[in-house]
């Protein structure tokens, strides 16, 4: 009786998850905007599913998060993180979703060690917070990805973070998928239920998009020097820091697409960016 026959994508895949190849993974910025978008279907979470249905299966993802600030730099180390879902006022079905991917202990040590800038802390307290898995449930629904998160420490100003990000671009040539999670314009204080853009949002953000087709990453580590329009678009930065991490993680060569480029009520980009 004949073998079931195999795709060469199904193929490439298989090799990568034994080890047998080595395929360099792309880098995303993904803005996830509000924690419903992981149980929505909608304009933002089709594009989610769409670019990762374009890519080989990582071996493991490492998720930078906007949801995870601390002192220092740390990394999820456990086996099976917990979900954690670090918001309020929403509805239970929110509060009931379980993302139960595996953790990547060896991966996080890899990790651990590529970073010399500063000491990295295996943390077995954490998880998985909603920008993480909020964007993972729509992309890798099966959770059957391992999964582990790196820290935002911040203390430090966003060179420090773009310096730090370089160090680990050996990951992508693992087989790791690297994922951000911030947003480029997130003024919570400024939401408009008209959903009526400010001039300052699009102003901020197509500026961004202009210096990410650029390349240049100058800009982009300096967006305060960009006067009245950062200070609106980015008030604190814990949002906007995961982009930078995106880009250091980029060489020259690799292809830039923008995707799932609007705005969500009037002070939140949903801008996103693949990398490779």
């Amino acid at each position: 009786m004949m073998a079931a026959s195999i795709s060469l994508q199904q193929l490439k895949e298989q090799l990568v998850q034994q080890g047998g190849e080595k395929i360099k993974m792309p880098v995303l910025f993904i803005g996830h905007g509000s924690p419903m978008n992981a149980i929505e279907d909608n304009e933002y979470t089709r594009g989610w599913k769409n670019v990762a249905n374009q890519l080989t299966k990582p071996k493991a993802v490492l998720c930078i998060s906007a949801h995870w600030l601390t002192k220092g730099t740390m990394v999820t180390a456990m086996p099976q993180p917990r979900t954690i879902h670090d918001f309020g006022g929403f509805p239970q079905k929110l509060f009931d979703v379980e993302y139960k991917a595996a953790g990547s202990p060896d991966f996080a040590k890899k990790t651990s060690q590529l970073i010399t800038k500063t000491e990295v802390i295996s943390y077995m307290e954490w998880g998985l917070d909603h920008g993480t898995w909020s964007v993972l449930l729509p992309m890798y629904p099966k959770a059957d990805i391992p999964v582990f998160q790196l820290s935002i420490d911040y203390t430090k100003p966003p060179s420090y973070h773009y310096e730090l990000a370089k160090e680990l671009k050996q990951l992508r040539e693992e087989g790791v998928l690297i994922v951000s999670s911030g947003n480029i314009v997130h003024n919570l204080g400024m939401l408009r239920f008209d959903n009526k853009v400010y001039d300052w949002t699009e102003e901020f953000n197509e500026k961004m998009m202009q210096y990410i087709a650029s390349r240049n990453h100058n800009a982009i580590v300096n967006y305060d020097k960009l006067g009245k329009a950062a200070n609106y678009a980015v008030p604190t930065n814990e949002h906007f820091l995961p982009l930078i991490y995106s880009i250091a993680l980029t060489d020259e060569k690799d292809p830039i697409e923008i995707f799932n480029n609007s705005y969500q009520m009037g002070s939140i980009s949903m801008a996103s960016v693949k990398f490779g």
